[in-house]
Protein backbone atom coordinates (compact mmCIF):
# COMPACT_ATOMS: atom_id res chain seq x y z
CA UNK A 1 0.00 0.00 0.00
CA UNK A 2 1.34 3.46 -0.91
CA UNK A 3 1.72 6.28 1.59
CA UNK A 4 -0.93 8.25 -0.31
CA UNK A 5 -3.43 5.42 0.02
CA UNK A 6 -2.68 5.02 3.71
CA UNK A 7 -3.14 8.75 4.26
CA UNK A 8 -6.44 8.68 2.36
CA UNK A 9 -7.65 5.85 4.61
CA UNK A 10 -6.75 7.85 7.70
CA UNK A 11 -8.71 10.84 6.40
CA UNK A 12 -11.77 8.80 5.41
CA UNK A 13 -11.84 7.12 8.83
CA UNK A 14 -11.09 10.28 10.82
CA UNK A 15 -14.36 10.27 12.75
CA UNK A 16 -14.05 6.60 13.57
CA UNK A 17 -10.49 7.12 14.80
CA UNK A 18 -11.71 9.97 16.99
CA UNK A 19 -14.38 7.64 18.37
CA UNK A 20 -11.69 5.08 19.12
CA UNK A 21 -10.08 7.56 21.51
CA UNK A 22 -13.29 8.62 23.25
CA UNK A 23 -12.39 7.25 26.70
CA UNK A 24 -8.73 8.36 26.51
CA UNK A 25 -7.73 5.20 28.37
CA UNK A 26 -4.03 4.67 27.55
CA UNK A 27 -4.11 0.90 28.08
CA UNK A 28 -7.21 0.47 25.92
CA UNK A 29 -5.79 2.68 23.20
CA UNK A 30 -2.57 0.67 23.27
CA UNK A 31 -4.46 -2.62 22.85
CA UNK A 32 -6.47 -1.18 19.93
CA UNK A 33 -3.57 0.53 18.17
CA UNK A 34 -2.37 -2.51 16.21
CA UNK A 35 -5.89 -3.60 15.16
CA UNK A 36 -6.75 -0.01 14.14
CA UNK A 37 -3.59 0.25 12.04
CA UNK A 38 -4.31 -3.07 10.30
CA UNK A 39 -8.03 -2.38 9.86
CA UNK A 40 -8.44 1.34 9.17
CA UNK A 41 -5.10 2.34 7.66
CA UNK A 42 -3.69 -0.75 5.96
CA UNK A 43 -7.17 -2.24 5.37
CA UNK A 44 -5.65 -5.70 5.58
CA UNK A 45 -8.81 -7.55 4.55
CA UNK A 46 -9.72 -5.43 1.51
CA UNK A 47 -9.24 -7.43 -1.68
CA UNK A 48 -7.45 -10.23 0.19
CA UNK A 49 -8.35 -13.91 0.07
CA UNK A 50 -6.97 -14.40 3.56
CA UNK A 51 -5.48 -12.38 6.39
CA UNK A 52 -3.05 -13.49 9.08
CA UNK A 53 -3.71 -12.06 12.55
CA UNK A 54 -1.35 -12.22 15.50
CA UNK A 55 -2.89 -14.25 18.33
CA UNK A 56 -1.78 -14.51 21.92
CA UNK A 57 -2.81 -16.26 25.07
CA UNK A 58 -2.31 -19.28 27.26
CA UNK A 59 -3.88 -22.73 27.51
CA UNK A 60 -4.99 -24.01 30.89
CA UNK A 61 -5.11 -27.77 31.43
CA UNK A 62 -7.30 -29.12 34.26
CA UNK A 63 -5.84 -32.42 35.49
CA UNK A 64 -8.39 -33.01 38.26
CA UNK A 65 -11.46 -32.40 36.06
CA UNK A 66 -13.43 -30.89 38.94
CA UNK A 67 -17.19 -30.82 38.44
CA UNK A 68 -17.85 -27.82 40.66
CA UNK A 69 -19.55 -25.40 38.26
CA UNK A 70 -23.24 -26.43 38.09
CA UNK A 71 -24.28 -23.46 35.93
CA UNK A 72 -21.71 -24.36 33.26
CA UNK A 73 -22.82 -27.99 33.49
CA UNK A 74 -26.47 -27.02 32.84
CA UNK A 75 -25.44 -24.86 29.91
CA UNK A 76 -23.34 -27.69 28.45
CA UNK A 77 -26.25 -30.13 28.71
CA UNK A 78 -28.60 -27.61 27.09
CA UNK A 79 -26.12 -27.11 24.25
CA UNK A 80 -25.83 -30.85 23.61
CA UNK A 81 -29.61 -31.21 23.40
CA UNK A 82 -29.95 -28.19 21.11
CA UNK A 83 -27.49 -29.12 18.35
CA UNK A 84 -28.93 -28.95 14.83
CA UNK A 85 -27.67 -29.89 11.38
CA UNK A 86 -27.41 -26.97 8.96
CA UNK A 87 -28.18 -29.22 6.00
CA UNK A 88 -31.31 -30.93 7.32
CA UNK A 89 -32.78 -28.39 9.77
CA UNK A 90 -33.48 -25.85 7.03
CA UNK A 91 -35.44 -26.31 3.80
CA UNK A 92 -32.83 -25.20 1.29
CA UNK A 93 -35.23 -25.99 -1.57
CA UNK A 94 -37.13 -22.78 -0.79
CA UNK A 95 -36.66 -20.35 -3.66
CA UNK A 96 -35.54 -16.91 -2.55
CA UNK A 97 -36.90 -14.27 -4.92
CA UNK A 98 -36.13 -10.68 -3.82
CA UNK A 99 -38.76 -9.46 -6.30
CA UNK A 100 -41.62 -11.45 -4.73
CA UNK A 101 -43.83 -8.78 -3.07
CA UNK A 102 -45.31 -11.40 -0.73
CA UNK A 103 -41.92 -12.42 0.67
CA UNK A 104 -39.64 -9.35 0.67
CA UNK A 105 -36.19 -9.60 2.21
CA UNK A 106 -37.03 -6.44 4.14
CA UNK A 107 -40.60 -5.31 4.68
CA UNK A 108 -41.32 -1.96 3.00
CA UNK A 109 -41.91 -0.15 6.28
CA UNK A 110 -38.40 -1.10 7.40
CA UNK A 111 -36.49 0.05 4.31
CA UNK A 112 -34.32 2.90 5.68
CA UNK A 113 -33.53 4.81 2.48
CA UNK A 114 -36.85 6.56 1.84
CA UNK A 115 -35.59 10.05 2.73
CA UNK A 116 -32.64 9.95 0.32
CA UNK A 117 -33.19 11.99 -2.83
CA UNK A 118 -31.40 9.42 -4.98
CA UNK A 119 -33.72 6.69 -3.68
CA UNK A 120 -36.83 8.61 -4.68
CA UNK A 121 -35.60 8.74 -8.29
CA UNK A 122 -35.10 4.97 -8.59
CA UNK A 123 -37.43 2.58 -10.35
CA UNK A 124 -39.23 -0.08 -8.33
CA UNK A 125 -36.83 -2.73 -9.64
CA UNK A 126 -33.79 -0.66 -8.71
CA UNK A 127 -35.13 -0.24 -5.19
CA UNK A 128 -35.58 -4.00 -4.77
CA UNK A 129 -32.06 -4.61 -6.09
CA UNK A 130 -30.68 -2.10 -3.58
CA UNK A 131 -32.55 -3.77 -0.71
CA UNK A 132 -31.22 -7.16 -1.83
CA UNK A 133 -27.68 -5.82 -1.83
CA UNK A 134 -28.15 -4.13 1.53
CA UNK A 135 -29.34 -7.40 3.08
CA UNK A 136 -26.41 -9.16 1.40
CA UNK A 137 -24.11 -6.61 3.03
CA UNK A 138 -25.70 -7.18 6.45
CA UNK A 139 -25.53 -10.97 6.15
CA UNK A 140 -21.94 -10.74 4.89
CA UNK A 141 -21.01 -8.93 8.11
CA UNK A 142 -22.81 -11.65 10.08
CA UNK A 143 -20.77 -14.22 8.15
CA UNK A 144 -17.46 -12.49 8.88
CA UNK A 145 -18.45 -12.00 12.50
CA UNK A 146 -19.19 -15.71 12.86
CA UNK A 147 -15.72 -16.57 11.58
CA UNK A 148 -14.26 -14.25 14.20
CA UNK A 149 -16.48 -15.88 16.83
CA UNK A 150 -15.22 -19.31 15.72
CA UNK A 151 -11.61 -18.29 16.33
CA UNK A 152 -12.42 -16.60 19.65
CA UNK A 153 -14.40 -19.63 20.84
CA UNK A 154 -11.38 -21.85 20.17
CA UNK A 155 -9.13 -19.49 22.13
CA UNK A 156 -11.56 -19.12 25.02
CA UNK A 157 -12.00 -22.90 25.29
CA UNK A 158 -8.29 -23.42 25.78
CA UNK A 159 -7.90 -20.46 28.14
CA UNK A 160 -10.97 -20.77 30.39
CA UNK A 161 -9.94 -22.09 33.82
CA UNK A 162 -12.99 -24.27 34.55
CA UNK A 163 -13.31 -27.87 33.37
CA UNK A 164 -17.04 -27.60 32.72
CA UNK A 165 -16.47 -24.26 31.03
CA UNK A 166 -14.16 -26.01 28.56
CA UNK A 167 -16.84 -28.64 27.84
CA UNK A 168 -19.36 -25.94 27.05
CA UNK A 169 -16.80 -23.97 25.06
CA UNK A 170 -16.35 -26.93 22.73
CA UNK A 171 -20.06 -26.81 21.86
CA UNK A 172 -19.76 -23.15 20.98
CA UNK A 173 -16.95 -23.94 18.54
CA UNK A 174 -19.36 -26.33 16.78
CA UNK A 175 -22.15 -23.72 16.91
CA UNK A 176 -19.97 -21.08 15.26
CA UNK A 177 -18.89 -23.47 12.51
CA UNK A 178 -22.56 -24.19 11.80
CA UNK A 179 -23.38 -20.47 11.69
CA UNK A 180 -20.52 -19.91 9.29
CA UNK A 181 -21.95 -22.68 7.12
CA UNK A 182 -25.53 -21.39 6.99
CA UNK A 183 -24.73 -17.72 6.32
CA UNK A 184 -22.22 -18.65 3.62
CA UNK A 185 -24.70 -21.00 1.97
CA UNK A 186 -27.53 -18.46 2.04
CA UNK A 187 -25.35 -15.72 0.56
CA UNK A 188 -23.82 -18.01 -2.06
CA UNK A 189 -26.89 -19.90 -3.24
CA UNK A 190 -29.79 -17.54 -2.52
CA UNK A 191 -28.57 -13.96 -2.83
CA UNK A 192 -25.46 -14.80 -4.88
CA UNK A 193 -23.62 -11.82 -3.37
CA UNK A 194 -20.85 -11.31 -0.81
CA UNK A 195 -19.36 -8.12 0.63
CA UNK A 196 -15.94 -7.62 2.19
CA UNK A 197 -15.65 -7.30 5.94
CA UNK A 198 -16.36 -3.83 7.31
CA UNK A 199 -13.24 -2.05 8.61
CA UNK A 200 -14.79 -1.50 12.05
CA UNK A 201 -15.70 -5.17 12.40
CA UNK A 202 -12.20 -6.17 11.31
CA UNK A 203 -10.69 -4.00 14.05
CA UNK A 204 -13.04 -5.52 16.65
CA UNK A 205 -12.17 -9.10 15.67
CA UNK A 206 -8.46 -8.33 15.43
CA UNK A 207 -8.51 -6.70 18.89
CA UNK A 208 -10.27 -9.68 20.48
CA UNK A 209 -8.25 -12.54 19.01
CA UNK A 210 -4.90 -10.75 19.48
CA UNK A 211 -5.47 -9.90 23.16
CA UNK A 212 -3.81 -12.48 25.46
CA UNK A 213 -6.21 -12.05 28.43
CA UNK A 214 -8.96 -14.66 28.59
CA UNK A 215 -11.44 -12.37 30.36
CA UNK A 216 -10.96 -9.66 27.72
CA UNK A 217 -11.70 -12.24 25.01
CA UNK A 218 -14.86 -13.19 26.94
CA UNK A 219 -15.85 -9.55 27.28
CA UNK A 220 -15.17 -8.69 23.66
CA UNK A 221 -16.73 -11.73 22.03
CA UNK A 222 -19.34 -13.21 24.40
CA UNK A 223 -20.70 -9.97 25.84
CA UNK A 224 -20.12 -7.38 23.13
CA UNK A 225 -20.05 -9.14 19.73
CA UNK A 226 -22.41 -12.00 20.57
CA UNK A 227 -24.67 -9.64 22.52
CA UNK A 228 -24.96 -7.32 19.54
CA UNK A 229 -25.53 -10.33 17.29
CA UNK A 230 -28.54 -11.30 19.41
CA UNK A 231 -30.08 -7.88 18.94
CA UNK A 232 -29.20 -7.77 15.24
CA UNK A 233 -30.52 -11.26 14.45
CA UNK A 234 -33.74 -10.55 16.33
CA UNK A 235 -34.20 -7.21 14.55
CA UNK A 236 -33.74 -8.64 11.07
CA UNK A 237 -35.83 -11.71 11.83
CA UNK A 238 -38.71 -9.42 12.80
CA UNK A 239 -38.39 -7.30 9.65
CA UNK A 240 -37.93 -9.93 6.92
CA UNK A 241 -40.79 -11.79 5.25
CA UNK A 242 -38.51 -14.29 3.52
CA UNK A 243 -39.26 -17.67 5.18
CA UNK A 244 -35.87 -19.36 4.80
CA UNK A 245 -33.98 -16.39 6.24
CA UNK A 246 -36.52 -16.08 9.04
CA UNK A 247 -36.07 -19.73 10.07
CA UNK A 248 -32.30 -19.55 9.69
CA UNK A 249 -32.12 -16.59 12.06
CA UNK A 250 -34.42 -18.32 14.55
CA UNK A 251 -32.07 -21.30 14.81
CA UNK A 252 -28.98 -19.11 15.11
CA UNK A 253 -30.64 -17.00 17.84
CA UNK A 254 -31.16 -20.04 20.07
CA UNK A 255 -27.42 -20.75 19.90
CA UNK A 256 -26.38 -17.15 20.45
CA UNK A 257 -28.49 -16.91 23.61
CA UNK A 258 -26.34 -19.65 25.15
CA UNK A 259 -23.13 -17.94 24.04
CA UNK A 260 -24.01 -14.69 25.80
CA UNK A 261 -25.15 -16.63 28.88
CA UNK A 262 -21.73 -18.31 28.90
CA UNK A 263 -19.97 -14.96 28.94
CA UNK A 264 -22.08 -13.60 31.79
CA UNK A 265 -21.50 -16.73 33.88
CA UNK A 266 -17.76 -16.54 33.29
CA UNK A 267 -17.37 -12.83 34.01
CA UNK A 268 -19.90 -12.05 36.75
CA UNK A 269 -17.65 -13.45 39.49
CA UNK A 270 -14.33 -12.80 37.77
CA UNK A 271 -14.92 -9.04 37.51
CA UNK A 272 -15.26 -8.90 41.31
CA UNK A 273 -11.66 -10.11 41.62
CA UNK A 274 -10.23 -7.32 39.46
CA UNK A 275 -8.47 -4.29 40.87
CA UNK A 276 -10.05 -0.87 40.43
CA UNK A 277 -7.67 -0.03 37.57
CA UNK A 278 -8.30 -3.36 35.83
CA UNK A 279 -12.05 -2.89 36.07
CA UNK A 280 -11.77 0.66 34.72
CA UNK A 281 -9.76 -0.59 31.75
CA UNK A 282 -12.37 -3.24 30.92
CA UNK A 283 -15.20 -0.72 31.21
CA UNK A 284 -13.43 1.56 28.75
CA UNK A 285 -12.58 -1.37 26.47
CA UNK A 286 -16.25 -2.40 26.33
CA UNK A 287 -17.33 1.12 25.44
CA UNK A 288 -14.70 1.51 22.71
CA UNK A 289 -15.90 -1.76 21.18
CA UNK A 290 -19.48 -0.47 21.40
CA UNK A 291 -18.48 2.57 19.33
CA UNK A 292 -16.71 0.42 16.75
CA UNK A 293 -19.73 -1.87 16.47
CA UNK A 294 -22.08 1.09 16.13
CA UNK A 295 -19.94 2.37 13.26
CA UNK A 296 -19.90 -1.12 11.79
CA UNK A 297 -23.50 -0.54 10.70
CA UNK A 298 -22.69 2.60 8.72
CA UNK A 299 -22.45 0.20 5.75
CA UNK A 300 -19.64 2.00 3.94
CA UNK A 301 -19.06 -0.89 1.54
CA UNK A 302 -22.72 -0.72 0.46
CA UNK A 303 -22.52 3.09 0.22
CA UNK A 304 -19.42 2.96 -1.98
CA UNK A 305 -21.19 0.69 -4.47
CA UNK A 306 -24.59 2.36 -4.60
CA UNK A 307 -24.53 5.96 -3.35
CA UNK A 308 -20.96 7.33 -3.54
CA UNK A 309 -21.70 8.85 -6.95
CA UNK A 310 -24.54 11.02 -5.62
CA UNK A 311 -23.43 11.97 -2.08
CA UNK A 312 -20.30 12.29 0.00
CA UNK A 313 -19.29 9.81 2.66
CA UNK A 314 -19.86 12.50 5.29
CA UNK A 315 -23.41 13.02 4.03
CA UNK A 316 -23.99 9.26 4.08
CA UNK A 317 -22.69 8.99 7.65
CA UNK A 318 -24.96 11.82 8.73
CA UNK A 319 -27.91 10.00 7.18
CA UNK A 320 -26.95 6.65 8.72
CA UNK A 321 -26.52 8.18 12.18
CA UNK A 322 -29.67 10.33 12.18
CA UNK A 323 -32.29 8.62 9.99
CA UNK A 324 -35.02 7.30 12.34
CA UNK A 325 -35.04 3.75 10.98
CA UNK A 326 -31.26 3.51 10.98
CA UNK A 327 -31.19 4.77 14.56
CA UNK A 328 -33.85 2.23 15.51
CA UNK A 329 -31.86 -0.64 13.97
CA UNK A 330 -28.68 0.33 15.81
CA UNK A 331 -30.34 0.92 19.16
CA UNK A 332 -32.27 -2.33 19.20
CA UNK A 333 -29.10 -4.20 18.32
CA UNK A 334 -27.60 -2.95 21.59
CA UNK A 335 -30.55 -3.91 23.78
CA UNK A 336 -28.87 -7.18 24.85
CA UNK A 337 -25.46 -5.67 25.61
CA UNK A 338 -26.22 -2.97 28.18
CA UNK A 339 -28.09 -5.12 30.77
CA UNK A 340 -25.36 -7.73 30.57
CA UNK A 341 -22.63 -5.14 31.18
CA UNK A 342 -24.61 -4.07 34.23
CA UNK A 343 -25.03 -7.69 35.35
CA UNK A 344 -21.28 -8.38 35.29
CA UNK A 345 -20.39 -5.08 36.98
CA UNK A 346 -19.02 -3.05 34.07
CA UNK A 347 -21.67 -0.32 33.90
CA UNK A 348 -20.45 1.98 36.68
CA UNK A 349 -21.54 5.57 37.29
CA UNK A 350 -18.28 6.63 35.65
CA UNK A 351 -19.16 5.14 32.24
CA UNK A 352 -22.93 5.51 32.34
CA UNK A 353 -22.74 8.99 30.69
CA UNK A 354 -20.89 7.40 27.74
CA UNK A 355 -23.79 5.06 27.04
CA UNK A 356 -26.36 7.76 27.80
CA UNK A 357 -24.80 9.90 25.07
CA UNK A 358 -25.47 7.09 22.61
CA UNK A 359 -29.06 6.72 23.86
CA UNK A 360 -28.44 3.19 25.14
CA UNK A 361 -29.12 3.49 28.87
CA UNK A 362 -32.82 2.86 28.33
CA UNK A 363 -31.91 -0.82 27.93
CA UNK A 364 -30.10 -1.21 31.25
CA UNK A 365 -33.15 -2.63 33.03
CA UNK A 366 -33.72 -5.30 30.39
CA UNK A 367 -33.19 -8.98 31.15
CA UNK A 368 -29.60 -10.07 31.67
CA UNK A 369 -28.43 -13.30 30.07
CA UNK A 370 -28.92 -15.75 32.96
CA UNK A 371 -32.64 -14.97 33.03
CA UNK A 372 -32.93 -14.84 29.22
CA UNK A 373 -34.46 -17.71 27.26
CA UNK A 374 -34.74 -18.34 23.55
CA UNK A 375 -38.47 -17.80 23.96
CA UNK A 376 -37.82 -14.30 25.30
CA UNK A 377 -35.59 -13.55 22.34
CA UNK A 378 -38.05 -14.81 19.75
CA UNK A 379 -41.16 -13.31 21.33
CA UNK A 380 -42.82 -10.95 18.93
CA UNK A 381 -40.48 -11.76 16.06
Amino acid sequence: MTFQNALANVVSNAQTLRDAARTKDAKVLSSLLGPALRGFVLQSARGATQTTLPVAGTAQFRWKYEEDQPDFRKLYRAAKRSQWDAESALDWSIEVDPFDPERPLLADEWVPFEQLGAWKKMTSREKVEHVRDYIAWVLSQFLHGEQGALFAACEVTQAVPWYEGKLYGATQVVDEARHLEVFHRYLSTKLERHYAIDDNLYVVIDAIVSDPRFDVKFLGMQIMVEGLALGAFGTYRSTTREPLLKELLKLVITDEARHVHYGVLALAEHVKTLSASERKEREDYAFELALLMRNRFLAHEFFEEHFAHVMSRREWDRFALTAPLMQHFRRTMFQRIVPNLKRIGLLSDRVRPYYAELGLLEFEHGKAAPELTAGDLLAGT
